[in-house]
């Protein structure tokens, strides 16, 4: 496995260089083939961010590629959070590849084979609700009532399905499709 720590607006010390390379290497364990790490750790300038310590790591296996990040006030607790994230990932990575491979029950509706070096997605829950016609700006309102991340309505000036999301920094984001 290759290991690669980065720093931005950050030297990195060796005593942090050490501390994430031995917590990263609880994940080596757990991935057989071979992989590439790359970690880079920040700090955002910005004071009113009490979060500013930020750990982003991505991982390339012969399946899907595996992203975190996590942003705490202390860079080792923003490594541990993201080496908790990344097992978390790495554990359901292993078990999609435990359940593809184990799916030898004979029936004639599985005539491709399963390759590992894919991840299959599974839906789990489907909803259906009337798709209203209003405002984004009412739209965000209803967002905010719901307590979701994202709201689909119509909007009521084009006629389209839109989704109104919640962005990392707060604000709001507008999904229009194009046809």
């Amino acid at each position: 496995m290759r290991l690669q720590v980065k720093g931005k607006n950050l030297d990195v010390s060796d005593s942090i260089r050490s501390y994430a390379e031995d917590k990263l290497r609880k994940l080596e364990r757990q991935l057989a083939d071979p992989t590439q790490i790359e970690l880079e750790l920040s700090v955002e300038r910005n004071p009113s961010i009490s979060a500013n310590h930020v750990a982003e790591a991505t991982i390339w296996t012969k399946g899907p590629t595996l992203r975190a990040r996590e942003a705490s006030a202390d860079m080792r607790a923003s490594i541990d959070q993201l080496v908790d994230k990344l097992e978390r990932q790495v554990t359901r990575y292993r078990q999609k590849r435990r359940r593809r491979t184990g799916r030898d029950n004979g029936s004639t509706l599985e005539a491709t084979p399963a390759t590992s070096d894919e991840s299959e997605p599974v839906i789990v829950k489907t909803k259906q609700f009337a798709v209203k016609p209003m405002a984004p700006e009412e739209a965000v309102l209803q967002l905010e009532l719901i307590g979701h991340d994202f709201f689909v309505f119509e909007n009521a000036e084009t006629g389209e399905v839109n989704v109104v999301y919640r962005r990392r920094d707060g604000h709001y984001g507008l999904i229009e499709p194009q046809t």
